[in-house]
Protein backbone atom coordinates (compact mmCIF):
# COMPACT_ATOMS: atom_id res chain seq x y z
CA UNK A 1 0.00 0.00 0.00
CA UNK A 2 1.07 3.51 -1.08
CA UNK A 3 1.95 5.86 2.22
CA UNK A 4 -0.12 8.98 1.14
CA UNK A 5 1.06 12.13 2.83
CA UNK A 6 0.75 16.07 3.16
CA UNK A 7 3.74 17.85 4.89
CA UNK A 8 3.09 21.99 4.60
CA UNK A 9 6.24 24.02 5.95
CA UNK A 10 5.94 27.71 7.22
CA UNK A 11 8.73 29.34 6.29
CA UNK A 12 8.19 31.94 8.67
CA UNK A 13 8.61 31.93 12.63
CA UNK A 14 6.11 34.47 13.41
CA UNK A 15 3.30 36.84 12.84
CA UNK A 16 5.90 39.59 12.18
CA UNK A 17 7.96 38.09 9.25
CA UNK A 18 4.60 36.83 7.33
CA UNK A 19 4.77 39.99 5.34
CA UNK A 20 5.73 40.75 1.63
CA UNK A 21 9.08 42.31 2.29
CA UNK A 22 10.17 39.07 4.03
CA UNK A 23 8.89 36.45 1.35
CA UNK A 24 10.64 38.63 -1.15
CA UNK A 25 13.75 38.01 0.39
CA UNK A 26 13.47 34.10 0.73
CA UNK A 27 13.64 33.97 -3.01
CA UNK A 28 16.75 35.86 -3.62
CA UNK A 29 18.23 33.45 -0.99
CA UNK A 30 19.07 30.10 -2.90
CA UNK A 31 20.58 28.28 -0.49
CA UNK A 32 17.96 29.00 2.03
CA UNK A 33 15.59 27.85 -1.07
CA UNK A 34 17.07 24.54 -0.98
CA UNK A 35 17.08 24.09 2.38
CA UNK A 36 13.63 24.16 2.52
CA UNK A 37 12.87 22.30 -0.64
CA UNK A 38 15.33 19.73 1.38
CA UNK A 39 13.07 19.60 4.63
CA UNK A 40 9.71 19.15 2.78
CA UNK A 41 10.78 16.32 0.67
CA UNK A 42 13.61 14.25 2.10
CA UNK A 43 11.73 12.17 4.24
CA UNK A 44 9.52 11.09 0.98
CA UNK A 45 11.68 11.38 -1.85
CA UNK A 46 15.31 10.40 -0.99
CA UNK A 47 18.59 9.82 -3.02
CA UNK A 48 17.63 6.13 -4.00
CA UNK A 49 14.80 7.08 -5.51
CA UNK A 50 16.13 9.99 -7.66
CA UNK A 51 19.91 8.89 -8.23
CA UNK A 52 19.92 7.27 -12.07
CA UNK A 53 16.44 8.33 -12.82
CA UNK A 54 14.96 10.38 -15.31
CA UNK A 55 13.04 13.54 -13.69
CA UNK A 56 10.26 15.63 -14.75
CA UNK A 57 9.29 18.84 -13.18
CA UNK A 58 6.07 20.31 -14.19
CA UNK A 59 6.25 24.40 -13.35
CA UNK A 60 3.56 26.70 -13.03
CA UNK A 61 4.51 28.51 -16.45
CA UNK A 62 1.08 29.87 -16.97
CA UNK A 63 1.63 32.78 -19.22
CA UNK A 64 5.05 35.70 -19.70
CA UNK A 65 4.88 38.93 -17.06
CA UNK A 66 2.28 41.15 -17.83
CA UNK A 67 3.31 44.16 -14.63
CA UNK A 68 6.65 42.18 -14.19
CA UNK A 69 6.86 44.39 -10.58
CA UNK A 70 4.12 42.18 -9.24
CA UNK A 71 3.35 39.14 -11.21
CA UNK A 72 6.84 38.01 -10.70
CA UNK A 73 5.90 36.97 -7.35
CA UNK A 74 2.31 35.49 -7.35
CA UNK A 75 1.60 34.84 -11.39
CA UNK A 76 3.58 31.45 -11.55
CA UNK A 77 5.76 29.19 -9.94
CA UNK A 78 8.67 31.39 -8.89
CA UNK A 79 12.18 31.37 -11.38
CA UNK A 80 14.25 30.81 -8.20
CA UNK A 81 11.81 28.45 -6.68
CA UNK A 82 12.37 26.09 -9.77
CA UNK A 83 16.07 26.87 -10.01
CA UNK A 84 16.67 25.88 -6.07
CA UNK A 85 14.63 22.55 -7.16
CA UNK A 86 16.38 21.69 -10.11
CA UNK A 87 19.78 22.16 -7.56
CA UNK A 88 18.78 20.11 -5.07
CA UNK A 89 17.79 17.62 -7.31
CA UNK A 90 20.51 17.69 -9.41
CA UNK A 91 22.99 16.74 -6.26
CA UNK A 92 20.91 13.45 -5.81
CA UNK A 93 22.29 12.43 -9.36
CA UNK A 94 19.46 11.64 -11.76
CA UNK A 95 20.50 10.81 -15.34
CA UNK A 96 18.14 13.66 -16.69
CA UNK A 97 15.63 16.29 -15.29
CA UNK A 98 13.31 17.93 -17.61
CA UNK A 99 11.46 21.21 -16.65
CA UNK A 100 8.42 22.06 -19.13
CA UNK A 101 4.80 23.39 -18.97
CA UNK A 102 2.13 23.89 -21.49
CA UNK A 103 1.31 27.92 -20.85
CA UNK A 104 -1.68 29.43 -22.31
CA UNK A 105 -1.36 30.13 -26.05
CA UNK A 106 -0.91 33.79 -26.31
CA UNK A 107 1.98 33.48 -23.63
CA UNK A 108 5.62 34.74 -25.68
CA UNK A 109 7.88 31.55 -24.32
CA UNK A 110 11.05 34.17 -25.01
CA UNK A 111 9.82 36.50 -22.38
CA UNK A 112 8.70 33.88 -20.05
CA UNK A 113 11.82 31.32 -20.26
CA UNK A 114 13.94 34.22 -20.93
CA UNK A 115 17.78 34.21 -22.42
CA UNK A 116 19.45 34.71 -18.57
CA UNK A 117 16.68 31.97 -16.72
CA UNK A 118 18.35 29.34 -19.36
CA UNK A 119 21.66 30.52 -18.85
CA UNK A 120 21.09 29.45 -15.53
CA UNK A 121 19.68 26.19 -16.61
CA UNK A 122 22.54 25.80 -18.18
CA UNK A 123 24.95 26.54 -15.88
CA UNK A 124 23.12 24.04 -13.11
CA UNK A 125 23.55 21.44 -16.10
CA UNK A 126 27.45 22.19 -16.30
CA UNK A 127 28.03 22.03 -12.81
CA UNK A 128 26.47 18.44 -12.36
CA UNK A 129 27.15 16.91 -15.44
CA UNK A 130 23.65 16.25 -15.86
CA UNK A 131 21.37 17.11 -18.96
CA UNK A 132 18.76 20.16 -17.78
CA UNK A 133 16.15 20.15 -20.47
CA UNK A 134 13.16 23.20 -20.88
CA UNK A 135 10.48 22.62 -22.75
CA UNK A 136 7.19 24.02 -24.01
CA UNK A 137 4.60 21.64 -24.94
CA UNK A 138 2.23 23.45 -26.61
CA UNK A 139 1.57 22.30 -30.40
CA UNK A 140 -0.38 25.69 -31.29
CA UNK A 141 0.46 28.97 -30.54
CA UNK A 142 -2.54 31.89 -30.95
CA UNK A 143 -1.74 35.92 -29.97
CA UNK A 144 -5.20 37.13 -29.84
CA UNK A 145 -4.42 40.65 -29.49
CA UNK A 146 -2.60 40.24 -32.85
CA UNK A 147 -4.17 37.73 -33.92
CA UNK A 148 -1.36 35.67 -34.91
CA UNK A 149 -1.90 32.08 -35.36
CA UNK A 150 0.86 29.51 -35.53
CA UNK A 151 0.24 25.75 -36.50
CA UNK A 152 1.59 22.58 -35.91
CA UNK A 153 4.75 23.55 -33.66
CA UNK A 154 5.70 19.71 -32.53
CA UNK A 155 4.59 16.49 -34.19
CA UNK A 156 1.41 14.41 -32.32
CA UNK A 157 4.09 11.51 -32.44
CA UNK A 158 5.25 13.27 -28.96
CA UNK A 159 1.86 12.94 -27.63
CA UNK A 160 -0.90 10.19 -26.31
CA UNK A 161 -4.14 10.82 -27.97
CA UNK A 162 -6.04 9.59 -24.43
CA UNK A 163 -9.52 8.96 -24.79
CA UNK A 164 -11.43 7.91 -21.36
CA UNK A 165 -14.47 7.38 -22.95
CA UNK A 166 -17.25 6.96 -20.87
CA UNK A 167 -14.92 6.88 -17.67
CA UNK A 168 -14.52 10.42 -18.34
CA UNK A 169 -16.17 12.79 -15.30
CA UNK A 170 -17.24 15.07 -18.39
CA UNK A 171 -19.49 12.25 -19.50
CA UNK A 172 -22.57 13.02 -17.24
CA UNK A 173 -22.84 16.51 -18.91
CA UNK A 174 -22.33 15.30 -22.36
CA UNK A 175 -25.60 15.58 -23.66
CA UNK A 176 -28.11 18.11 -24.64
CA UNK A 177 -26.90 21.08 -26.88
CA UNK A 178 -24.87 20.15 -29.64
CA UNK A 179 -20.77 20.98 -29.31
CA UNK A 180 -21.91 22.36 -25.83
CA UNK A 181 -17.95 22.30 -24.96
CA UNK A 182 -15.90 25.51 -24.98
CA UNK A 183 -13.00 27.40 -24.41
CA UNK A 184 -12.94 31.22 -24.39
CA UNK A 185 -10.29 31.90 -27.15
CA UNK A 186 -10.48 28.81 -28.89
CA UNK A 187 -12.62 27.19 -32.18
CA UNK A 188 -15.45 25.58 -30.67
CA UNK A 189 -15.34 22.81 -33.73
CA UNK A 190 -12.41 21.48 -32.49
CA UNK A 191 -14.09 20.68 -29.45
CA UNK A 192 -16.67 18.50 -31.05
CA UNK A 193 -13.30 16.19 -32.06
CA UNK A 194 -11.90 15.81 -28.71
CA UNK A 195 -15.30 15.68 -26.53
CA UNK A 196 -19.03 14.63 -26.78
CA UNK A 197 -20.94 11.25 -25.28
CA UNK A 198 -19.03 8.68 -24.87
CA UNK A 199 -15.63 10.04 -26.15
CA UNK A 200 -13.52 12.12 -24.24
CA UNK A 201 -9.84 12.64 -25.59
CA UNK A 202 -6.69 14.84 -23.90
CA UNK A 203 -3.31 15.31 -25.72
CA UNK A 204 -0.87 14.46 -23.47
CA UNK A 205 2.89 14.64 -23.37
CA UNK A 206 4.85 11.56 -23.62
CA UNK A 207 7.33 13.16 -20.65
CA UNK A 208 4.68 12.01 -18.10
CA UNK A 209 5.36 8.33 -19.73
CA UNK A 210 8.61 8.47 -20.15
CA UNK A 211 9.84 9.81 -16.71
CA UNK A 212 10.81 7.98 -13.75
CA UNK A 213 9.95 10.43 -11.08
CA UNK A 214 7.35 13.54 -11.75
CA UNK A 215 6.95 16.58 -9.65
CA UNK A 216 4.82 18.60 -10.43
CA UNK A 217 5.22 22.27 -8.77
CA UNK A 218 2.54 24.37 -9.04
CA UNK A 219 2.26 27.88 -7.56
CA UNK A 220 -0.41 27.95 -4.80
CA UNK A 221 -3.37 30.69 -6.35
CA UNK A 222 -6.96 31.21 -6.26
CA UNK A 223 -8.95 30.33 -9.78
CA UNK A 224 -11.90 31.57 -11.19
CA UNK A 225 -12.92 28.74 -12.72
CA UNK A 226 -12.01 26.10 -10.02
CA UNK A 227 -11.85 28.03 -6.86
CA UNK A 228 -8.01 27.25 -5.95
CA UNK A 229 -5.39 25.82 -8.26
CA UNK A 230 -2.80 24.22 -6.76
CA UNK A 231 -1.62 20.41 -7.05
CA UNK A 232 -5.06 19.01 -8.79
CA UNK A 233 -4.92 22.02 -11.28
CA UNK A 234 -1.28 22.01 -12.16
CA UNK A 235 -1.50 18.74 -14.23
CA UNK A 236 -3.48 20.89 -17.05
CA UNK A 237 -0.35 21.55 -18.35
CA UNK A 238 0.40 17.55 -19.48
CA UNK A 239 -1.99 18.40 -22.17
CA UNK A 240 -0.22 20.06 -25.10
CA UNK A 241 -3.11 21.17 -26.97
CA UNK A 242 -5.88 23.17 -25.52
CA UNK A 243 -8.32 22.51 -27.79
CA UNK A 244 -8.61 19.25 -25.95
CA UNK A 245 -9.69 21.09 -22.71
CA UNK A 246 -13.10 22.37 -21.87
CA UNK A 247 -13.27 25.05 -19.56
CA UNK A 248 -17.21 24.98 -19.50
CA UNK A 249 -20.53 24.73 -21.59
CA UNK A 250 -22.19 27.17 -23.48
CA UNK A 251 -24.75 29.06 -22.29
CA UNK A 252 -26.91 29.80 -19.07
CA UNK A 253 -27.65 27.21 -16.57
CA UNK A 254 -31.18 27.43 -16.91
CA UNK A 255 -30.02 26.70 -20.81
CA UNK A 256 -28.44 23.71 -20.34
CA UNK A 257 -24.99 25.54 -19.88
CA UNK A 258 -22.65 26.48 -16.97
CA UNK A 259 -21.09 29.85 -18.27
CA UNK A 260 -23.32 31.81 -16.27
CA UNK A 261 -26.59 31.59 -13.98
CA UNK A 262 -29.83 31.56 -15.72
CA UNK A 263 -30.53 32.72 -18.95
CA UNK A 264 -29.69 35.41 -20.61
CA UNK A 265 -31.07 36.60 -24.81
CA UNK A 266 -27.89 39.08 -24.68
CA UNK A 267 -25.54 37.16 -22.91
CA UNK A 268 -26.24 34.21 -25.31
CA UNK A 269 -25.72 36.67 -28.40
CA UNK A 270 -22.28 37.69 -27.41
CA UNK A 271 -21.36 33.39 -27.23
CA UNK A 272 -22.79 33.18 -30.62
CA UNK A 273 -20.52 36.33 -31.99
CA UNK A 274 -17.43 35.10 -29.81
CA UNK A 275 -18.47 31.78 -31.38
CA UNK A 276 -18.37 32.35 -34.83
CA UNK A 277 -14.88 34.81 -34.24
CA UNK A 278 -12.68 31.92 -32.69
CA UNK A 279 -13.64 29.97 -35.91
CA UNK A 280 -12.12 32.44 -38.10
CA UNK A 281 -8.85 32.89 -35.71
CA UNK A 282 -6.64 34.25 -37.79
CA UNK A 283 -8.47 36.16 -40.52
CA UNK A 284 -9.57 39.36 -40.86
CA UNK A 285 -13.05 39.17 -39.24
CA UNK A 286 -11.88 37.56 -36.12
CA UNK A 287 -10.66 40.55 -33.86
CA UNK A 288 -13.83 42.69 -35.56
CA UNK A 289 -16.46 39.91 -33.89
CA UNK A 290 -13.78 39.78 -30.71
CA UNK A 291 -14.48 43.41 -29.92
CA UNK A 292 -18.58 43.10 -31.16
CA UNK A 293 -19.13 40.16 -28.63
CA UNK A 294 -17.19 41.96 -25.83
CA UNK A 295 -19.74 45.08 -26.42
CA UNK A 296 -22.87 43.27 -26.43
CA UNK A 297 -21.83 41.41 -22.99
CA UNK A 298 -21.34 44.74 -21.34
CA UNK A 299 -24.79 45.90 -22.98
CA UNK A 300 -25.83 43.01 -20.85
CA UNK A 301 -24.59 44.45 -17.69
CA UNK A 302 -23.05 41.67 -16.39
CA UNK A 303 -22.46 41.18 -12.33
CA UNK A 304 -19.14 39.57 -10.87
CA UNK A 305 -20.91 36.10 -11.62
CA UNK A 306 -21.18 36.82 -14.98
CA UNK A 307 -18.22 36.16 -16.76
CA UNK A 308 -18.23 35.20 -20.63
CA UNK A 309 -14.92 32.99 -19.90
CA UNK A 310 -17.22 31.35 -16.73
CA UNK A 311 -15.52 32.21 -14.44
CA UNK A 312 -17.83 31.59 -11.14
CA UNK A 313 -18.21 28.91 -8.60
CA UNK A 314 -21.48 27.28 -10.85
CA UNK A 315 -18.32 26.49 -13.31
CA UNK A 316 -19.36 22.33 -13.57
CA UNK A 317 -17.00 21.35 -16.76
CA UNK A 318 -13.60 22.59 -15.28
CA UNK A 319 -13.10 20.73 -12.26
CA UNK A 320 -14.24 17.31 -14.39
CA UNK A 321 -11.38 18.18 -16.88
CA UNK A 322 -8.89 18.47 -14.19
CA UNK A 323 -10.09 15.12 -12.68
CA UNK A 324 -9.52 13.32 -16.12
CA UNK A 325 -6.13 15.11 -16.48
CA UNK A 326 -5.20 13.94 -13.02
CA UNK A 327 -6.53 10.52 -13.38
CA UNK A 328 -4.35 9.76 -16.53
CA UNK A 329 -1.23 11.31 -14.78
CA UNK A 330 -1.41 8.34 -12.13
CA UNK A 331 -3.36 5.62 -14.12
CA UNK A 332 -2.54 6.29 -17.35
CA UNK A 333 -0.11 4.30 -19.75
CA UNK A 334 1.65 5.66 -22.97
CA UNK A 335 -0.47 2.93 -24.81
CA UNK A 336 -3.68 5.61 -23.62
CA UNK A 337 -4.83 2.73 -21.12
CA UNK A 338 -5.96 3.59 -17.46
CA UNK A 339 -5.02 1.02 -14.98
CA UNK A 340 -5.64 -0.30 -11.46
CA UNK A 341 -2.92 0.89 -9.87
CA UNK A 342 -0.63 3.37 -9.65
CA UNK A 343 1.62 3.63 -12.79
CA UNK A 344 4.72 6.41 -11.44
CA UNK A 345 6.08 8.75 -8.93
CA UNK A 346 3.78 11.35 -8.60
CA UNK A 347 4.85 14.25 -6.36
CA UNK A 348 3.65 18.24 -5.84
CA UNK A 349 6.54 20.54 -4.36
CA UNK A 350 4.04 23.49 -4.46
CA UNK A 351 5.64 27.13 -4.22
CA UNK A 352 3.33 28.94 -1.65
CA UNK A 353 5.39 31.11 -0.06
CA UNK A 354 3.92 34.06 -1.94
CA UNK A 355 0.82 32.89 -3.12
CA UNK A 356 -1.84 34.32 -5.33
CA UNK A 357 -5.36 35.69 -4.36
CA UNK A 358 -8.05 37.52 -6.22
CA UNK A 359 -8.49 37.23 -9.67
CA UNK A 360 -6.51 34.71 -10.43
CA UNK A 361 -4.91 32.24 -11.90
CA UNK A 362 -4.17 35.01 -14.77
CA UNK A 363 -4.35 38.14 -12.70
CA UNK A 364 -3.98 37.65 -9.17
CA UNK A 365 -2.78 39.99 -6.09
CA UNK A 366 -0.24 38.24 -3.57
CA UNK A 367 -0.99 36.61 -0.51
CA UNK A 368 1.36 36.15 2.16
CA UNK A 369 0.72 32.53 2.71
CA UNK A 370 3.99 31.84 3.93
CA UNK A 371 4.72 28.12 2.79
CA UNK A 372 6.31 25.23 1.33
CA UNK A 373 4.53 21.31 0.52
CA UNK A 374 5.08 18.49 -0.95
CA UNK A 375 2.54 15.45 -1.22
CA UNK A 376 1.68 12.29 -3.45
CA UNK A 377 -2.17 12.89 -2.78
CA UNK A 378 -3.06 16.24 -4.41
CA UNK A 379 -6.68 16.19 -3.49
CA UNK A 380 -6.11 16.31 -0.07
CA UNK A 381 -2.99 18.59 -0.17
CA UNK A 382 -5.58 20.98 -2.46
CA UNK A 383 -8.39 21.00 0.89
CA UNK A 384 -5.55 21.70 3.09
CA UNK A 385 -4.77 24.91 0.67
CA UNK A 386 -8.06 25.68 0.95
CA UNK A 387 -8.12 25.95 4.25
CA UNK A 388 -5.02 27.74 4.39
CA UNK A 389 -7.17 30.37 2.36
CA UNK A 390 -9.57 29.68 4.95
CA UNK A 391 -12.05 29.12 2.09
CA UNK A 392 -14.66 26.17 2.74
CA UNK A 393 -13.89 23.04 0.42
CA UNK A 394 -16.71 21.76 0.34
CA UNK A 395 -18.18 24.66 -1.88
CA UNK A 396 -15.52 24.04 -4.30
CA UNK A 397 -16.71 21.25 -6.82
CA UNK A 398 -13.24 20.21 -7.91
CA UNK A 399 -12.38 19.30 -3.53
CA UNK A 400 -15.92 18.04 -2.93
CA UNK A 401 -15.39 15.14 -5.23
CA UNK A 402 -11.79 14.77 -5.81
CA UNK A 403 -11.34 11.87 -3.37
CA UNK A 404 -13.26 9.65 -6.38
CA UNK A 405 -9.99 9.48 -8.06
CA UNK A 406 -7.79 7.94 -4.77
CA UNK A 407 -8.24 3.97 -3.98
CA UNK A 408 -7.03 5.06 -0.59
CA UNK A 409 -8.07 7.95 1.67
CA UNK A 410 -5.79 7.12 4.01
CA UNK A 411 -3.30 10.12 4.39
CA UNK A 412 -0.79 11.23 6.82
CA UNK A 413 -0.25 14.94 7.65
CA UNK A 414 2.81 16.53 8.45
CA UNK A 415 3.67 19.95 9.72
CA UNK A 416 7.36 21.13 9.58
CA UNK A 417 8.67 17.43 9.93
CA UNK A 418 6.40 16.43 12.83
CA UNK A 419 3.17 14.11 11.92
CA UNK A 420 0.00 16.19 13.18
CA UNK A 421 -3.72 16.23 12.98
CA UNK A 422 -5.35 17.54 10.25
CA UNK A 423 -6.83 20.53 11.77
CA UNK A 424 -3.39 21.90 12.86
CA UNK A 425 -2.96 23.42 9.65
CA UNK A 426 -5.34 26.18 10.76
CA UNK A 427 -3.27 27.42 12.68
CA UNK A 428 -1.40 28.87 9.73
CA UNK A 429 -4.35 30.23 8.00
CA UNK A 430 -4.92 33.60 6.12
CA UNK A 431 -7.97 35.60 4.73
CA UNK A 432 -7.97 35.51 1.15
CA UNK A 433 -9.92 37.32 -1.39
CA UNK A 434 -11.66 34.75 -3.75
CA UNK A 435 -12.09 35.28 -7.44
CA UNK A 436 -14.84 37.31 -8.43
CA UNK A 437 -17.27 35.16 -9.33
CA UNK A 438 -16.87 33.11 -6.18
CA UNK A 439 -17.14 36.61 -3.22
CA UNK A 440 -20.68 35.30 -2.31
CA UNK A 441 -20.09 32.03 -2.46
CA UNK A 442 -16.60 31.69 0.03
CA UNK A 443 -16.90 35.15 1.71
CA UNK A 444 -19.69 36.76 1.49
CA UNK A 445 -18.44 39.19 4.18
CA UNK A 446 -16.53 40.79 1.12
CA UNK A 447 -19.60 41.53 -1.14
CA UNK A 448 -20.38 44.82 0.62
CA UNK A 449 -17.02 45.82 0.01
Amino acid sequence: MIRNFVHVMPVFTDSTSRNLDQMKLIYQDREKLISYIKKVTEDFLGVNDVKGKRLFLKPNWVRHDIKPDHDVWCLRTHDEFVLAAVEYFLMMGPVSIVVADAPIQGCKWDLLITNELLEKFSKLSDKYEIPVIVKDFRRVVFDPKKNILEVERSSLDEYTIFDLGKDSFLEPISYGNKNPFRVTSYDPARLVVSHGPGYHKYCITHELFNSDVVISMPKIKTHQKAGITAALKNIVGLNGDKDFLPHHRKGGVKDGGDCYPGSNFLRRQAENLLDFANSRRGRFSYLTMVRLAGLLWRISLPSKIHDVGAGWYGNDTTWRMVLDLNKIALYGTIEGKIMPSIQRKFFSLSDGIIAGQGNGPLHPDTLNLGVVTFTNHSGMHDVICASLMQFDYRKINLLRTVFKLSKSEQVDFFLNGSKCELNKYQELSIPTNPPPGWIDHLAPHLSSK
